[in-house]
């Protein structure tokens, strides 16, 4: 049976080969911020957006922040809410991050309003 054999090689080759790839072709790619999250994260979302809607980062409701798909505020907004709900950066530095991508001067009540429900959510 040389060519079940020779299958199975293939096999696991390829299978290797695909391991290999998928690893970051020797561990240095890491996926960007936005795509590594603790599980419940997407839950805080669905919090902040129940809780916190009506408020206004800039000039547009925290919903529509959250709900834009594929938006640079979008993408923005959840990848520093996710660090700060992570505990990878503080609130300091997420108001920062926030009022320097959404600089109107009036985005207070929503940053408390988050601040209030990650205290209210259990530790990821």
């Amino acid at each position: 049976m040389p060519t079940l054999e020779r299958t199975r090689v293939r096999s696991t080759l390829a299978v290797a080969g695909v391991m290999w790839a998928l690893s970051g072709c020797g561990g240095d790619l890491v996926a960007p911020d936005s795509l590594i999250e603790k599980p419940g994260v997407e839950g805080f979302y669905n919090q902040i957006a129940n809780a916190c809607g009506r408020h206004s980062l800039g000039n547009q409701p925290l919903n529509d922040v959250i709900n834009i798909s594929n938006g640079d505020d979008n993408d923005y907004f959840l990848d520093e809410t996710s660090k700060l709900y992570d505990g990878r950066i503080d609130r300091t530095t997420y108001a920062t991050d926030i009022n320097g991508f959404f600089p109107t001067g009036t985005n207070t009540p929503a940053l408390n309003c988050i601040y209030a429900q990650l205290d209210q959510a259990a530790p990821p």
